[in-house]
């Protein structure tokens, strides 16, 4: 009780100490009609940079086409070049960024120029690790989309590059970077549901496009994509335009449900919880819906133990994504611990409490009522005696919920961080080693799924265990 008491007070002086706009509102909750304390966030402000950044493309695709986005609304970034496979993107880029600019399907030209500083990796997953290790050696920052990495193996040599380039990387889950995010680690840290033992969460989608059926282009042939060049390194194949346009469906080419989805989840669990990662990975899986040829699964369940460290006690983690959710498709990951739970999503986080009396209770449904009635009466005397009318109270505390400010863009924040290493080689907020620390645990899903085996990880040396 002591140590509970001293966390809440810990917690109700960081809440005095902040600066939030108060309202109150009505909420409905899964579990209970609950009316929440609310707070919005307070978003930092920041100052704008005159440092000039000139960025690459590499990977010119959905989440390349947003990165760029994003990363031109930093005040100073310029776009210098692209690089994709697909002429059709080449030629998109140039309807929206001009036609001088300087375009290439081989992302070495790119790479060799002296007048970009930094490059967005938002390729097919199967060549992270090598633009990566490429772009580190000839001195180029990197913003990179996750996973980091398509295999486990790939992950400590890069992160052995990055470290040897003096060089600024940042890896794109986006999330971490999020005010929310920045709440829920606080909330956590100050103790404010007790003694975490569980988190569930979540990844559901419900539509084709959710579940990476996307729109083909209607020229898409070998004159139009370079084949070969995607494929190198792999047993020769015929041009296949699913593997390529929707690759993120193939083993060979994208990491699945896991590493898509998952890593994104696990980012934000070990930015919360201070967190390397588990020791032990359990998968099952199944294709259950989208039978159109993808050969990794749309519905995966995992379980993960997470010993206990200085940041955080022993909890296990059990994690979903279901691409034909009827429940309409959610993004949530609920933190439990002993006194109460906390539900993290992109909108912000709530926190509702359940707290144990003192006194562990008597009668009801216990085994009182089965022992004799003298020796019932013996227990109720020996129970009123130990426990105050006060211990058998349950304590009360309200509910609460932070919400983000409107117009709040953690990818923009992301971004901005990323920058920010660019020009003063300042430290960012997802390094290879944090990136690299949230893919392998969701990789390892995958290899304990196809493979049916348990997987252990030492997430401090970065390395499978036996």
């Amino acid at each position: 009780m002591a140590r509970s008491k001293s966390t809440r007070r810990k917690f109700l002086r960081q809440i005095g100490a902040s600066s939030f706009l108060l309202s109150t509102a009505a909420l409905s909750d899964l579990a209970a009609q609950e009316t929440y304390e609310r707070h919005v966030l307070e978003a930092p402000k920041r100052i704008s940079a005159n440092d000039k950044v000139r960025i690459a493309l590499i990977g010119a695709g959905i989440q390349g086409h947003n990165d760029l986005q994003t990363a031109l609304k930093v005040p100073g970034v310029e776009l210098a070049a692209a690089c994709d496979l697909y002429t059709g993107r080449l030629e998109r880029l140039r309807e929206l960024h001009g036609k001088d600019l300087f375009v290439t399907r081989d992302y070495r030209e790119i790479l060799e120029r002296s007048d970009i500083d930094a490059v967005i990796l938002a390729t097919a997953d199967h060549w992270h690790a090598r633009i990566a290790v490429d772009a580190l050696k000839k001195g180029k920052h990197i913003y990179c989309e996750k996973p980091m990495v398509q295999k486990i193996k790939e992950g400590l040599p890069l992160v052995k590059a990055w470290r040897e380039s003096g060089r600024t990387m940042q890896v794109g889950s986006q999330g971490i970077s999020g005010l929310h995010t920045q709440k829920a680690r606080e909330l956590f840290q100050a103790g404010e549901i007790g003694r975490i033992n569980c988190i569930e969460a979540t990844y559901d989608r419900q539509s084709a496009l959710g579940a990476w059926q996307y729109t083909m282009p209607t020229d898409g042939s070998p004159e139009t994509v370079d084949w070969d060049r995607y494929i190198a390194g792999m047993p020769k194949s015929p041009y296949d335009p699913k593997k390529f346009f929707w690759w993120r469906n193939y083993r060979e080419f994208g990491t699945g449900v896991a590493g898509d989805l998952f890593v994104h989840l696990l980012t934000s669990i070990h930015a919360i919880t201070g967190s390397y990662g588990p020791t032990m990975i359990a998968s099952t899986a199944e294709l259950s819906y989208w039978k159109d040829g993808r050969n990794v699964p749309d519905v995966m369940v995992a379980v993960m133990n997470y010993p206990e460290t200085p940041n955080h006690p022993q909890f296990q983690l059990m994690i979903r994504v279901n691409f034909a959710a009827g429940t309409g498709g959610k993004n949530q990951i609920r933190f439990i611990g002993d006194e109460g739970f906390m539900e993290y999503s992109g909108g912000g986080v709530k926190v509702q409490h359940n707290i144990m009396p003192k006194a562990p209770g008597i009668g009801g449904w216990d085994a009182l009522s089965t022992y004799p009635e003298a020796m019932q009466q013996e227990l109720m005397k020996k129970y009123n005696e130990t426990w105050s009318e006060a211990d058998r109270k349950t304590p009360e505390k309200p509910p609460v919920e932070y919400v983000v400010p409107q117009g709040h863009n953690p990818n923009l924040e992301h971004m901005n961080n990323f920058m920010d290493g660019v020009r003063m080689n300042k430290p960012v907020i997802e390094n290879p080693e944090v990136g690299f620390r949230a893919a392998a645990p969701s990789i390892a899903c995958n290899d304990s799924y196809f493979k049916n085996r348990i997987i252990h990880w030492d997430p401090v040396a970065m390395k499978v265990g036996k």
